[in-house]
């Protein structure tokens, strides 16, 4: 079974949002300036969900761990 491009994209996209938030809140701790860690938070976003993209494509050509589904039954 192999994902559709949307698929990989959306789940990028909610890991993304969790993975932001987590970025900001740790940086804002670290710094404790607001707006670096929103900076952070924003190109950070962007950055990893390009890399999440990329390895979620890059995983669903490997055939390691995958079986094929068949419609009929024995």
């Amino acid at each position: 079974m192999e994902e559709k491009h949307w698929r990989s994209i959306a789940k990028a996209a909610s890991w993304r949002i969790t993975g932001t938030v987590d970025t900001t809140v740790i940086s804002w701790i670290i710094t404790g300036q607001l707006k670096i860690a929103l900076s952070i938070g924003f190109v950070e976003v962007f950055t990893k969900m390009f890399l999440y993209y990329l390895h979620e494509r890059i995983w669903n050509r490997i055939k390691v761990g995958k079986i094929i589904k068949t419609d009929y039954q024995i």
